[in-house]
């Protein structure tokens, strides 16, 4: 494998990390493990099988088709494409305002600036990368180095707060209370709607496609999950030793609290890098895969993506200065993106035994088995969600 491919395998899996190791990644963390403490280790559990029966079963689609997600199901029904797009560009809108907003909140936490205008400044900052001329390349290199950065700030703090590890490993497997609601969250922040087709949409534009190369695109989508495995897992240690130590944390800002607790302003100051680096991997990631979607339906669109990305991160930005709400937005923003997830994965699932799409690739019995369990799961799970959703706002 040259550099080049290597490369592109690496910055796909951490396009797809990053981008779902957003602000509402640390903000349901916080948030969920404050609730639930030891029992979301359980859910935490659920969630990395529920995403890898989700994630390889689409990368592999859509890297042995050599198609994105809307043209695979624009063959598959005349118009459905149109729908895919439509459902999965308006959940990365979504979650692309709590996005904007996290980014919001990072730059409260350093610099003390109110959200509005921490909403604005990031904005323009993110807006920055996508007139680069080698986007592509640049956001390989942005999502890895970041994605660093993230994991080795919240690994140094997972450690300073002792967390009770023996308890999370207990109830991991045996938890006293089972509900739904973060389930699907969780599903829906690391792989629904856009994010897990961010990575495959990348392989696709850097040429990495066809039957050659299933086990290289197997391997990036695994590492994807892995790299956003591994960061849940920390920061629910880190906030766990922070709740079990008897402190709570600031329902205006969860994940920030924490960190302060743990570390003090030290903490604090990590976690405004940390939660930035969020936001802008996950505001670019957003805006990208977003329009990627709407890139073959249109060739206006496709010939002006860059002005369309820009767009896409402008309006997230107004939305989220009307709405406000930061902490409960990006809640909701993951439940969203899991309400899409059941209908996304069903039509990459017909899709893998179709050979108009996938030649004479035969796609794994066991995959497509744990594919149709996470469709079926989360669709149930979805419908239950809804109630907690209605629940956020009252």
């Amino acid at each position: 494998m040259g550099k080049k491919n290597a490369s592109a395998l690496l910055g796909a899996a951490f396009l797809m990390a990053t981008s779902s190791i957003g602000p509402g990644f640390l903000t349901q963390t916080a948030t969920f493990t404050e609730k639930y403490k030891g029992d979301f280790a359980f859910v935490i559990l659920i969630s990395i099988i529920l995403t890898i029966g989700a994630q390889v079963n689409v990368w592999r689609v859509i890297g042995v088709s050599g198609m994105r997600a809307q043209d695979i199901s624009n063959k598959l029904l005349p118009g459905l494409g149109y729908f895919v797009a439509f459902i999965v560009a308006l959940g990365g809108l979504a979650f692309n305002i709590g996005n904007v907003g996290g980014a919001a909140m990072g730059l409260n936490v350093i610099f003390g600036l109110n959200l509005k205008a921490g909403a604005v400044i990031s904005a323009a900052l993110c807006i920055a990368i996508f007139l680069s001329k080698e986007m592509g390349k640049a956001m390989d290199k942005l999502t890895v180095v970041l994605g660093a950065i993230m994991i080795l700030l919240v690994a140094y703090v997972a450690i300073i707060t002792k967390p009770p590890v023996g308890l999370a490993l207990q109830r991991s497997i045996m938890p006293e209370k089972i509900d739904f609601f973060p389930i699907i969250t969780l599903v829906g922040g690391t792989v629904g709607g856009y994010i897990t087709f961010s990575g495959g949409h990348r392989l696709i534009d850097a040429g990495i496609t066809g039957k050659e190369n299933v086990k290289e695109i197997t391997k990036s989508s695994t590492l994807g999950i892995a790299v956003s495995s591994i960061m849940r897992i920390l920061l629910f240690l880190a906030v766990l030793g922070v709740v079990c130590a008897g402190n709570k944390l600031d329902p205006a800002n969860p994940p920030a609290s924490a960190f302060k607790i743990a570390a003090g302003n030290i903490g604090y100051k990590f976690f405004g890098v940390v939660i930035g680096a969020a936001a802008i991997t996950s505001v670019v990631g957003a805006a990208y895969t977003s329009v990627s979607f709407l890139r073959t339906l249109s060739k206006s669109i496709d010939k002006n993506a860059n002005k369309w990305i820009i767009a896409f991160i402008l309006v997230s930005t107004i939305i989220f200065i009307t709405i406000g709400q930061p902490v409960k937005l990006l809640i909701l923003a993951g439940s969203l993106n899991g309400l899409i997830l059941p209908i996304t994965l069903a039509i990459m699932l017909v899709a893998s035994v179709n050979k108009n799409i996938v030649g004479d690739y035969k796609h794994p019995i066991w995959l497509l088995v744990l594919g149709i369990i996470v469709v079926l799961i989360s669709a149930y799970a979805g419908g239950k969600s809804l109630m907690g959703i209605k629940n956020l706002f009252i």
